[in-house]
């Protein structure tokens, strides 16, 4: 597949910040957003055979990492009303134990749009690439880079289902957590990540959780991509993205969130976004710099959980 390729290409632009940024398989990055984007998937739309192809998908490779499971299952189906009909998704989530017993939760949404028939030379699969393969790729990336890096905090992967029907999948999952509410410090929610010609990646949250603000700056500080903070400004309209994506359940429930994305592109929720229109070598700084987001979030707030590790070791 053209990701073998691509490799190479993006790896060019690395080797200034390799002492200093993460180090991800870009090989596998690019393997995990290729597969989920192919036709083989047919737009991962939600109860349809396409998308649980792709839970499959992600199954193994949560396996392949190494995730904990909660009550020996990876899975969590829910089941919500759309128009006339009663619609099942299923969300996929593991978890790596850190020192303390706070939560960081990384989500990402897994589904897309599907099979839209138009003309009979038009293309009618939405592999949704940007869209939402490119979040579950670098939530992936995320959990490997974590499962060779102990976190101090304990932290959640969350690949979510039904976004694109009023985000169900993070709806349930908020309903149901896996672990207390009061246990969880912050939602990092990745929605696409991979297509973006100016190098700017956006972060939704520092207006409502201002706090968070010095951290994503500190990150940005060795960034090779654009970390611009901004689109969360409440009357903003359209240009608001508080409540486009999964992160706004947990926003709604009161847990802080940092939403990673780009700004809407010509292949947005068009059968064109395909893994061949990404940005190989943005997307895999883009990777980088959300790791260096939340390693700059446990920098900064290891003071006071130090203070909580030492009454954690000491029970």
């Amino acid at each position: 597949m053209r990701y073998i390729y691509l490799v190479y290409f993006l790896l060019l632009g690395t080797s200034l910040f390799a002492q200093s940024l993460p180090d991800i398989d870009s090989s596998l990055l690019m393997k995990d957003i290729a597969t989920l984007s192919s036709d083989k998937y047919e737009g991962r739309r939600t109860g349809t055979r396409g998308n649980r192809l792709a839970q499959f998908y992600i199954l193994d490779r949560f396996k392949q990492i190494g995730l904990s499971q909660f009550h020996n299952t990876y899975e969590q189906a829910f089941y919500f009303q759309r128009r006339d009909e009663k619609l099942m998704g299923t969300n996929l989530y593991g978890y790596i134990k850190g020192k303390l017993d706070s939560v960081i939760v990384i989500s990402a949404h897994y589904d897309h749009l599907g099979i839209r028939k138009g003309s009979p030379e038009a293309d009618s699969i939405y592999n949704g690439a940007d869209d939402n393969a490119s979040g579950v790729g670098a939530m992936l990336a995320m959990a490997a880079y974590f499962k060779q890096n102990p976190p101090l905090y304990s932290m959640i992967f969350a690949a979510l289902d039904a976004e694109e029907m009023g985000l169900q999948g993070a709806a349930a999952f908020t309903r149901q957590l896996p672990v207390s509410k009061n246990r969880i410090v912050l939602n990092i929610n990745m929605d696409m990540v991979s297509h973006n010609d100016k190098n700017e990646l956006y972060v939704c949250g520092t207006q409502h959780y201002p706090a968070l603000r010095s951290i994503v700056q500190a990150a940005a500080v060795k960034s090779p991509v654009k970390l611009l903070c901004g689109h969360d400004l409440p009357g903003s309209g359209h240009d608001d993205w508080t409540n486009q994506s999964d992160h706004y359940e947990f926003h709604q429930i009161g847990i802080p969130f940092l939403y990673f994305g780009v700004e809407d592109h010509p292949d947005y929720h068009r059968a064109s976004d395909e893994f061949e229109h990404i940005t190989p070598g943005f997307y895999y700084h883009a990777v980088q710099s959300i790791i260096e987001v939340v390693n700059a979030y446990e920098a900064e707030t290891y003071k006071q959980a130090g203070k909580e590790l030492k009454i954690y070791e000491n029970r």
